[in-house]
């Protein structure tokens, strides 16, 4: 069956190349910090072979650590998407952030732990108004720990879909992370999928649930962030179970 010219350029259009894994782009934060690192092994090279060599491999690290593929992101509406790459750490009920003010009876709290490998580039897992985003100081103790979500420095947003629910996302920092950024404020409009911040280096992203919705993930799942379904809104589908094969 021949194709029409939009849907062929669509076609092209969703074609990975080599570029996109060996030069991908970069978060706007990701150039000064490679330079650092290329400087750096300039001089470490300069004092002693072998150390330029472990400087240009930790620059290769730093260019990927900031890298900010595009993502082909489900745009059926009620679909919720994972906000981060990296391994669904922690389901199950908790309490949300006392500064959110959506109360403290638990939700199901699906949590996203990224590595020093992942992309760090976050993602709104739904598309809704921003109603509330509150910035709360606090330590830097291991991010995969459960205590994490209440002792450690995180911002949090609190989405409103179309129909009245209310999802929160969290950005955690972790044991290295030191750095969170947030670059949508209350009374923004975001689409589901689209960019609103970063963590360096390493850290979690929690996404609490309204009641009624089954996380359609488990734990241990590789999460990719604007893509991995969490959730969806319109099924009835119990939670799920996995395992390692």
């Amino acid at each position: 069956m021949p194709t029409s010219d939009s849907q062929a350029g669509e076609m092209k259009s969703a074609v990975i190349t080599w570029r996109d894994y060996v030069l991908p782009p970069l978060h706007p934060e990701g150039p000064g910090f490679v330079a650092i690192f290329a400087l750096a092994s300039l001089v470490l090279y300069w004092i002693w072979t072998p150390l330029g060599l472990v400087g240009l491999a930790l620059t290769i690290w730093c260019f990927y650590f900031f890298r900010d593929p595009d993502r082909v992101t489900p745009t059926r509406a009620g679909l919720v998407v994972s906000p981060a790459d990296g391994v669904v750490q922690l389901i199950g009920p908790a309490s949300p952030p006392l500064e959110l003010g959506i109360g403290t009876e638990p939700l199901t709290r699906v949590s996203v732990f990224m590595s020093v490998f992942d992309c760090h580039v976050n993602r709104a897992p739904i598309a809704g108004a921003i109603i509330k985003d509150e910035y709360t100081p606090g330590k830097f103790i291991n991010a995969t720990m459960d205590k994490a979500s209440e002792d450690n420095e995180r911002q949090s947003l609190v989405i409103r879909t179309s129909d009245g629910r209310d999802f929160a996302v969290v950005q955690i920092a972790g044991l290295v992370a030191r750095r969170i950024r947030c670059d949508v404020r209350e009374g923004q409009h975001l689409l589901t999928g689209q960019r609103f911040g970063m963590i360096r280096f390493g850290s979690r992203l929690d996404v609490y649930l309204p009641k009624g919705i089954a996380p359609l993930v488990a734990v241990g799942q590789k999460a990719v962030a604007g893509e991995t379904v969490l959730a969806d809104m319109a099924s009835s589908e119990n939670q799920r179970d996995g395992e390692v094969r």
